[in-house]
């Protein structure tokens, strides 16, 4: 087994400390077995990412040509954007 050394802020710290004994047990190696899990599922998340980024390819050139149709300029549709995203602020 490998040890790894984290330093967490203290408020983490204390719920991490709390969950992961209530869900494993107040015995011995509760904290390595939930961290244990918690270290699996971030870095599946992590290489979940990186497949569909790698898939993607360059950003950019996944997006050309989406707007290919639209006959506004992009300030024109910043502003709009803008805009929508106001109306929807006010409607919260």
């Amino acid at each position: 087994m490998a040890e790894l050394k984290v330093y967490l802020p203290e408020e983490l710290e204390k719920r991490f400390r709390k969950l992961s004994m209530s869900t494993y047990g107040y015995g011995r190696g509760s904290l390595s077995k939930a961290a244990e899990d918690a270290l699996r599922r971030w870095c599946s998340e992590m290489e979940e990412t990186a497949a569909v980024l790698e898939e993607i390819g360059d950003p950019v050139d996944a997006i050309k040509g989406l707007l290919k149709g639209v006959k506004k300029s992009g300030v024109q549709l910043q502003h709009e954007a803008r805009r929508l995203r106001a109306s929807r602020a006010v409607r919260k």
